[in-house]
């Protein structure tokens, strides 16, 4: 038998087909008081996971919605470069101190990894290429707004967040935020856009994962991973989706007695190659 030549990754062959798996379960550890500011931020953990399936070590991958840099610290930990684009000058600094303390701990390890963090609009992405000298993109990590679901005042969540001093219930009021766009097409429209945009600077064969949810409103659904799934699939190739299930969260009795109303405890993180 010849030995496993693995073309994607650094993973032995348990390892990857462990990760094959259509859902998991990843309940992350509590966050860091430095970047609870953020209202919707993703863990460095699940991020890792990704990243060193979909990559080997060395190589080249961007968040173009950053946040506070779960991506672009996942990248370090990895030995992976990391580059992130965030429209929030506030978050873009916050990211930038947590991930110079992740290679201060990190040490000769990351001395010669790149993790760069540059304040702007993601759908300026040719600009930002050019000015910053982003290298050719082996893997595309991000999560975008759950269009303006954090304007949604009745939130447990929201009210929790409210009453806690110097903690963000929106991302921003910039108006280029994906966040404060209302209407759902629009919003779709722009997203696409953004991701569309991305693909002359991505590697033949490399993969974007996107996670993201359906989002309920008014009483009605709105199908943003599908919508996504769709669309995008113009411009990539959608392999699959693994779905990322969170089974610690409190639940609530939404229609208890009168209609269906489910407890959403999951996300879709699409896969897409650039074909």
């Amino acid at each position: 038998m010849s030995p496993f030549r693995n073309r994607l990754n650094d993973l032995d062959p348990k390892t990857w087909l462990k990760f094959q798996k259509s859902w998991f379960i990843h309940n992350p550890p509590p966050r860091k008081k430095g970047v609870l500011r953020h209202p919707a931020k993703f863990p460095e953990t699940l991020a890792q996971e990704f990243i060193e399936f979909f990559t080997k070590r060395g190589q080249v991958v961007l968040d173009p919605m950053a946040g506070t840099g779960s991506a672009l610290v996942a990248a370090l930990r990895a030995g992976r470069h990391g580059y992130g684009i965030e429209l929030n000058p506030q978050y873009a600094e916050i990211a930038r101190q947590v991930i110079a303390e992740e290679r201060s701990r990190l040490g000769e390890a990351a001395a010669s990894l790149q993790a760069e963090i540059i304040t702007g609009d993601a759908s300026e992405i040719a600009r930002h290429v050019e000015e910053h000298a982003i290298p050719p993109i082996d893997y595309v990590l991000t999560s975008p707004p759950y269009w303006d679901m954090l304007h949604a005042r009745g939130a447990e969540t929201q009210k929790k967040r409210r009453s806690e001093e110097a903690l963000d219930v929106v991302y921003s009021d910039d108006p280029r935020d994906l966040g404060n766009l209302h209407d759902y097409e629009q919003f779709l429209d722009t997203l696409v856009g953004i991701y569309t945009a991305l693909k002359p600077y991505l590697k033949p064969r490399a993969y974007l994962t996107i996670i993201v949810k359906n989002v309920k409103k008014g009483g009605v659904i709105y199908p943003l991973a599908w919508d996504l799934g769709k669309r995008l699939n113009e411009t990539y190739t959608l392999k699959d989706e693994r779905l990322w299930l969170q089974d610690n969260q409190r639940l609530f009795p939404y229609g208890m007695g009168n209609a269906w109303v489910s407890n959403t405890f999951h996300h879709y993180c699409l896969q897409f190659r650039n074909e």
